[in-house]
């Protein structure tokens, strides 16, 4: 049912806790569902330094969130506004069908956290947040 790099970014999840000195937070998810990331960033010149993140959530919710760490960390702020759910599902070498949604959770969540390292650099963050999509299935508003 899962590949072995989903399992194995569930059973030992890259980047996993908070960063003291984030300047980029984002939170998406719902507690009523039981799926909830939150991404933590570090930006120094436009490139994203150090990345972590918590997940409340099922084995697909985890595995999602540490590949799109692994992902963007390193990358510039434009590549990580790239990030794509299909591209955390190719790097974890496919999800079933019915959690899917974990993907499109762990890219929104970093592009929320883009957003407000953008809000507190006095960026207006409206091009990203309008990407961030109303998900019926990931409760995402």
């Amino acid at each position: 049912m899962y590949s072995e790099k989903v399992l194995d970014h569930f059973t030992n999840p890259r980047n996993v806790g908070e960063l003291s000195d984030a300047n980029g937070i984002g939170e998406v998810g719902n507690p009523q569902c039981g799926d909830i990331m939150k991404m933590y960033l570090k930006i120094e010149n436009g490139v994203i330094e150090d990345v972590k993140f918590k997940t409340f959530g099922c084995g697909a919710a985890i595995a999602t969130s540490s590949m799109a760490t692994e992902l963007v960390k390193g990358a510039t702020v434009e590549e990580a506004l790239k990030l794509t759910n299909s591209a955390v599902v190719e790097a974890l070498d496919g999800l079933p069908p019915v959690k899917i949604h974990c993907s499109v959770l762990a890219e929104q969540a970093v592009k929320a956290a883009i957003s407000d390292y953008y809000t507190r650099q006095g960026i207006d963050p409206l091009p990203i947040v309008g990407e961030i999509k109303d998900c019926d299935a990931c409760h995402v508003h």
